[in-house]
């Protein structure tokens, strides 16, 4: 079984972790997340992290590592995912990596371009920019420095136009032009497995629930607790997590709460929408339901003794 190594992709409340976790049973697997929010720590409520109870049944590699204040790129995932692969496959187990985030499994399988660490200068710089003079002041530099790049990107995407006019000038290249120059692929030949629901509806119900039952379970506060630290803003990736810039907005003001999860709803209708798209056009994967789970133990099985 040595190499072997296990996808398990799928839109937001499709049931990954509870499959996983039936899968460990059965199998000598270890978990390794695949997941921009679960990374955070402090963050449980709003990003669905598994349970104590859950944890201590299957723990899983690569959560709670930083702090929201801090950053974390597809290329920190990358490093830190093939150190955890290694260790598992040195136990003589096999990692099965879960999670949605699918920038983060075509890196595994892809590579990465040799995009420039962040630079804490020029990142203040950029974000003073945004707040004095908005996004659409940093969208004209970036039409500028990388129109090829620009024209990719939504004109209020900040997130992803601040990054792009950084490696511009942490570089002095385009980041368009980096992106071409792509790293040597580390060899990877896993078992893609994907949970896509056919019944779009019932996701969404799903999705709307889980929502009210995180309410229930005091997402709010725990925002709020987030929101109070002071070194936190909206512009930072985790609290541009959904849910979380919602229930952020609702503090602040902006929303009454019962508009905030709405909002929050619906936007995380539209990431499983996002995480269903990416998934339609992945190759060589192996579309499950969980409630076949003959059907899935079958398919591991044929695959670590092939």
């Amino acid at each position: 079984m040595k190499n072997k190594i296990i996808f398990l992709m799928g839109p937001t409340a499709s049931g990954k972790t509870d499959l996983a976790i039936k899968l460990m049973k059965d199998f000598p697997l270890d978990i390794i997340s695949v997941d921009s929010a679960l990374i955070y720590k402090g963050m449980n409520i709003g990003t669905a992290k598994p349970s104590e109870e859950e944890l201590l049944l299957a723990p899983h590699k690569l959560i709670d590592i930083i702090d929201p204040k801090e950053t974390y790129s597809v290329a920190n995932f990358r490093i830190d995912a093939l150190k955890e692969i290694k260790l598992i496959w040195d136990k003589g187990r096999i990692p099965i990596l879960v999670g949605g985030t699918m920038l983060y499994f075509k890196s595994l399988v892809d590579g990465l371009s040799n995009l420039p660490e962040s630079n804490p200068v020029i990142r203040q710089s950029l974000e003073n920019q945004l707040n004095n003079k908005g996004i659409s002041f940093l969208y004209e530099q970036l039409k500028e420095l990388d129109i090829e790049t620009a024209l990719k990107l939504h004109p209020n995407d900040s997130q992803r136009i601040l990054r792009a006019i950084e490696v511009c000038r942490v570089s002095q290249k385009p980041m368009s032009e980096l992106l071409r120059q792509r790293e040597q692929n580390f060899e990877l030949h896993p078992l893609q497995l994907a949970l896509l629901p056919e019944d779009r509806k019932h996701l969404h119900d799903k999705i709307e629930k889980r929502f009210h039952d995180m309410i229930k379970k005091g997402f709010v506060e725990e925002v709020k607790t987030l929101f109070s630290r002071g070194d936190l803003n909206e512009n930072m990736p985790s609290i541009r997590a959904v849910g979380y810039r919602q229930i952020w907005k609702y503090l602040q003001g902006e929303y009454l709460l019962d508009e905030a999860i709405f909002r929050a709803i619906c936007a995380t209708r539209q990431l499983a929408k996002r995480q269903i798209t990416w998934l339609r056009s992945w190759n060589n994967l192996s579309i499950v339901e969980p409630h076949k789970y003959d059907d899935v133990n079958l398919l591991v099985n044929n695959y670590l003794n092939s």
